[in-house]
């Protein structure tokens, strides 16, 4: 299974102070070199982490796989396409939020979607639709034309008790399998942590994980090249 490490929260960091440390640039070489298979971003229509010119650095420097995480907006796929991400998630955006609060309403934002995937497509990008773990959003994300999808972990991370979490996991289970079945690359993340990333992890069909908070705030404490080393650790297992 691979390992997509998000690095938004380093540049948050950094923005706090508007400065220009800490790097997130800097921080995607130290996690590649401690196991991570690709780096993630979410360059937001506010910017309030990522920047521009991150992700233009993070193109120039990051030699496994770019995951840009965006919003399907003409502005933000125009970036998209200059920069040449190897694959890009939309992912759903609202003014405010803290942190994205679940997946794409694929139904109502079908032909958007088909044509941003058929947008970046044809400039060569890989496309991911982060969506809910639901059979039937996965059927309808199939029709937008994407490569891949990435389930969202937050009601699974947000479970109250052993209950909760066997029917958020089984959950995360059926729409692997239907993912699977249609031949998208299957990806799955958001809130996921050192605690309760095994279970997900065994589930067959994910073939990769994108964790950023979690990592970010273990760094912290032990350093970024351990934080990710744990995690990696954790997943193979």
């Amino acid at each position: 299974m691979k390992l997509g490490v998000n690095v938004d929260h380093i540049a948050t960091l950094r923005q706090a102070r508007s400065g220009k440390d800490p790097d997130p640039v800097a921080a995607a070489a130290m996690a590649t070199l401690a196991g991570a298979d690709s780096i993630v971003c979410h360059l937001r229509e506010d910017r309030r982490h990522i920047q521009d010119r991150d992700l233009e650095l993070l193109r120039a420097t990051v030699h496994t796989r770019l995951n840009l995480e965006m919003a399907a907006a003409p502005p933000l796929l125009e970036k998209a396409i200059l920069v040449r991400p190897d694959v890009v998630t939309l992912v759903p955006e609202r003014p405010g939020e803290r942190t994205t609060e679940g997946g794409l309403d694929v139904s109502s934002l079908i032909i958007r979607l088909k044509e941003a995937v058929a947008t970046l497509n044809a400039a060569g990008i890989e496309v991911s639709i982060f969506v809910n773990p639901e059979p039937g959003i996965i059927r309808e994300a199939a029709k937008t034309g994407a490569q891949a999808v990435e389930l969202h972990t937050g009601i699974y991370a947000a479970a109250k008790n052993a209950q909760e979490r066997d029917l958020a996991l089984e959950d995360l289970r059926s729409a692997a399998l239907a993912a699977a079945k249609l031949r998208f690359f299957v990806a799955a993340g958001h809130d996921l942590n050192y605690h309760n990333v095994a279970p997900v992890a065994s589930i067959e069909q994910i073939q990769e994980l994108n964790i950023g908070h979690s990592i970010i705030a273990r760094a912290a404490l032990v350093g970024l090249s351990k934080a990710v080393e744990e995690m990696r650790h954790l997943i193979e297992r």
